[in-house]
């Protein structure tokens, strides 16, 4: 089985090493890892950095040079049609900043096979599930009111992290989105219109629990601003997508 991760990066030369190093380092039973580094032609040497580092793994690793900043969404969605192409059976989703531990991805490829899930979404938020400890009680209240409340009830959502980014795709579901055509959202709420989507098309979801630290190295990109603005756009996201069924999957020949 081909696995291939995609790890979007700006500004993330201090992790990326160490992260394509445990990556690499994986034993995935069964599972044919590469990484493939979706670069946002960061300021700080992050793409010239990944080129070299692909260089020296014997072809496990490779990487998309984008022209700018264009945001996590549009990065993902370039990775994601790069990884189908080149014939990705399984596609992880995740962080750079170790937020995303690689020690869970043996554990999500074999709850995928177990369950028989369309896609297995890390929570922070399901039982078992935590947060760093150091987080300020606003954030985990946000975090959690986002997700336990509003979302559900803007969008009749039944998971416990529906804005969480640490996600294992198969390649049929990805396909079966229509991703080009439906998923419009960048930025956090990205990760709302994806489940969402796969919700509304009928996919199978199951949800793993993880402990999510915050970051040891480099500047996290995110801030209230944009969890508020992600927020607002929840109301686009169920407009678009709140009539989809599984009749409306495309198909993935």
């Amino acid at each position: 089985m081909r696995l291939t991760v995609v790890l979007p990066t700006y500004n993330e030369k201090e992790n990326l090493p160490a992260m394509i190093e445990a990556l690499l380092g994986l034993d995935v039973p069964g599972a044919d890892l590469s990484v493939l580094v979706v670069d946002d032609n960061s300021p700080d040497g992050t793409g010239k950095l990944a080129d070299d580092l692909a260089a020296s793994s014997g072809g496990r690793v490779s990487v998309l040079h984008r022209a700018g900043k264009e945001g996590l969404g549009k990065a993902y969605l370039a990775g994601f049609a790069r990884a189908i192409e080149e014939g990705a059976e399984r596609i992880l989703q995740m962080d750079c900043d170790f937020s995303h531990q690689p020690k869970y991805v043996p554990g999500m490829v074999a709850l995928m096979e177990e369950r028989g899930a369309d896609m297995v979404l890390s929570s922070r938020f399901a039982p078992g599930g935590s947060v760093d400890e150091t987080w300020a009680w606003w954030r985990k209240l946000l975090s959690w009111f986002a997700n336990s409340v509003y979302l559900r009830v803007i969008l009749g959502m039944d998971l416990a992290d529906a804005t969480g980014g640490f996600r294992l795709w198969k390649r049929e579901t990805l396909m079966g989105m229509d991703l080009p055509k439906r998923i419009q959202s960048n930025g956090y709420i990205f990760q709302v219109e994806m489940a969402y989507v796969a919700q509304r098309l009928g996919y199978k979801i199951v949800e793993t629990p993880i402990h999510f630290p915050d970051r040891t190295a480099g500047t996290s990109k995110m801030d209230v601003r944009i969890q508020l603005e992600a927020a607002r756009r929840a109301f686009e996201v169920r407009r678009r997508h709140r009539d989809l069924t599984s009749a409306d999957r495309a198909a993935t020949a």
